[in-house]
């Protein structure tokens, strides 16, 4: 409710052509011999390039999966789906972390009901307390009065995917 009610949605997180582009160059310096495709290792120095990070086995494992690659390896189709989705992934995370940020107001690490009061106020002058103090409840997942940046995480996926 929270998210998908107050947060807007924009292109910001949208994959530009640009960035296409920078992904099929890096996988051309990353597909050694050019055979057309990346192996798990091509597909980890590419990561490495693009995105400043060593991924996990597993997450390569899964990238690799998930892009239904061929059996030797992932095709420049499957790398540039699978790059956009992690670059708009990263791109919905710095958002979210900017918005808690805004909210947070004091620098605590939290937010509590009258932070959310006051950004409310903000954005939404005329959403009802009540309303407020339920989107409150909803976000405090273990109702200890404070809203981690975990929990407000959780909150705006929520409300992403139903966007």
């Amino acid at each position: 409710m929270f998210a998908a009610s107050c947060v807007p949605y924009g292109t910001r997180r949208e994959v530009t052509d640009s960035d296409r582009r920078k992904f099929a160059e890096v996988f051309k310096k990353c597909d050694e011999n050019n055979k057309g495709y990346l192996n798990t290792e091509d597909l980890k120095v590419a990561v490495m390039m693009l995105f400043g990070y060593k991924p996990s086995k597993r997450e390569v494992e899964s990238m690799m999966s998930a892009a239904q690659q061929n059996t030797t390896g992932m095709s420049l189709d499957g790398f540039l789906k699978s790059m956009s989705t992690k670059k708009a992934a990263h791109l919905w995370h710095d958002e979210s972390r900017q918005i808690f940020t805004a909210f947070d107001m004091q620098y605590r690490g939290f937010l509590t009901l009258d932070d959310f009061k006051t950004a409310f106020r903000l954005i939404l002058p005329h959403f009802s307390e009540r309303m407020i103090i339920e989107a409150f409840r909803e976000v405090d997942l273990d109702s200890d009065g404070h809203v981690s940046y975990k929990d407000f995480e959780l909150a705006m996926s929520y409300g992403n995917s139903e966007a």
